[in-house]
């Protein structure tokens, strides 16, 4: 932690929107410092980020991929934590790759924006399950879901970035 803590504020942010691209959350979380350890690191920026409005959140997922699309080549932090969480995705077969592109169009569509799920650990079948389950949401229940999924996929950043 003290190699974060000792950032400057700038690189600090530069450092937290590669784990959530909402740059006003990451303003904030860089301005708590220092951090005695990554959990209360963690606890303050999930309790940042519970707090963000919509359209802060909305921005954040502009930042990701769509399920199934590995982030470009990169050489960001945060397109090489997108492609190593959806590395589960790499072997699918042409088949569930193709239910994944129509569940995303899908998706897009309903909600008018990408699907987002904490791919890491997931099977390219769980996910497509996920998406296809989630599309019978309606608008705020699937808000609250994205929140979640965005809240896991940021703390596992989080950690990475304090070197666990």
């Amino acid at each position: 932690m003290d190699g974060f803590n000792l950032l400057p504020q700038r690189r600090a942010r530069d450092e937290l929107v590669a784990c959530c691209a909402a740059p006003g959350w990451a303003e904030t979380v860089a301005a708590g410092r220092p951090y005695p350890d990554v959990e209360r690191l963690t606890a303050t920026a999930l309790a940042v980020l519970a707090d963000l409005p919509w359209a802060a959140v909305a921005g954040a997922l502009a930042a990701h991929p769509r399920i199934g699309e590995r982030a470009g080549a990169g050489a960001g932090r945060d397109a090489a934590w997108s492609r190593r969480e959806q590395a589960g995705v790499a072997g699918a077969g042409e088949e569930v790759l193709a239910a994944l592109a129509e569940a995303n169009r899908e998706y897009e569509k309903r909600f008018d924006r990408i699907f987002l799920i904490f791919a890491t650990g997931r099977t390219p079948e769980q996910m497509l399950a996920a998406a296809r389950e989630r599309l019978g949401n309606d608008e705020a229940t699937e808000r609250r879901v994205v929140r979640q999924e965005l809240a896991k996929i940021t703390e596992l950043r989080l950690r990475r970035l304090a070197g666990e």
